[in-house]
């Protein structure tokens, strides 16, 4: 998910999601998998299968949108997956990516809030090339901290979730969490971000008021 979408002027929630191509290429893998899980019972063949979805829709964003390194992305993410779950023969490994990225995502959005450089800050302050320039603005920078913290409860609640079902072997309710957690999750974080920051993200602002002198 880019976080350069939040300096946009105007943003809906599905925009923030990714739009449908994004959201359905994101649960394509992990829903296919689990469909053909509790089909089929065998883990390769079910890997197999997600890998091949995700497949066409990196073939039809690059044949439509020509965006090379999200296809490979995708496919890479869900590659490894399949790796993983086929040596292994456990179900719940296809969605080991997605756990270690939830944990590892918590600690370093964790970290930036509280050493107070919040991730959101620095994301932003890239895209519109002020670098550290937000950091002298406390309106600003407590903003970006609150943004950063939306992100943190997402992971800590993905993590919370998933790491017990993961050792736990539940391949049903990890592949469901997983599911929901990653692009759908993280769109709905990036929408409440964006409100918190939608002033910002027209940089002209309202014009200043224009009073009319009283006569006399």
């Amino acid at each position: 998910m880019n976080l350069t979408m939040l300096t946009r002027r105007s943003l809906s929630l599905f925009a923030a999601v990714g739009g449908w191509r994004t959201l359905a290429e994101a649960v394509a893998s992990r829903a296919l998998f689990l469909v053909a899980y509790l089909t089929s019972g065998r883990v390769s063949a079910s890997a197999l299968i997600a890998v091949v979805g995700v497949l066409a829709f990196a073939v039809a964003r690059v044949w439509t949108d020509r965006k090379y390194w999200q296809a490979a992305g995708g496919l890479l993410m869900v590659g490894v997956s399949a790796l993983l779950a086929g040596s292994t023969g456990r179900g719940v490994d296809f969605y080991l990516v997605g756990v270690l990225t939830s944990a590892v995502g918590g600690a370093v959005f964790l970290v930036s809030v509280l050493v107070r450089w919040p991730v959101v800050g620095l994301v932003l302050g890239a895209a519109r090339d002020d670098r550290f320039g937000w950091r002298r603005d406390r309106a600003r920078r407590r903003r970006y901290q609150r943004c950063t913290a939306i992100f943190l409860a997402k992971f800590a609640l993905g993590t919370a979730l998933m790491v017990p079902l993961y050792l736990a072997g539940q391949v049903v309710a990890l592949g469901i969490a997983s599911t929901l957690l990653t692009t759908p999750a993280t769109g709905v974080c990036a929408y409440l971000s964006w409100r918190i920051l939608r002033a910002e993200a027209d940089p002209a602002g309202p014009g200043p008021a224009v009073t009319t002198p009283s006569p006399g």
